[in-house]
């Protein structure tokens, strides 16, 4: 059985804001600057993805309108 790459993928964001968490929680006070950012980009990454697919959904509500515009 093949493993689709994108189910992978999907599940990296969860787990770079897990790894921030746990580093936040169980590094001293000194490391814990470090995990700042594996948190930010997870987060980034999954609003990143929140906002391309309400465009391509405009985008495609868009071009099915104006099809239906130019057929009538």
């Amino acid at each position: 059985m093949k493993i689709n790459k994108r189910l992978i993928l999907s599940f990296v964001a969860p787990f770079m804001i897990l790894m921030c968490l746990i580093g936040l929680i169980f590094r001293d006070k000194t490391k814990k600057i470090f995990y700042f950012p594996i948190g930010l980009m997870g987060i980034a990454i999954i609003l990143e993805r929140g906002v391309s697919r309400k465009l391509s959904r405009e985008n495609i509500l868009r071009k099915i309108n104006s099809y239906k515009k130019i057929n009538k």
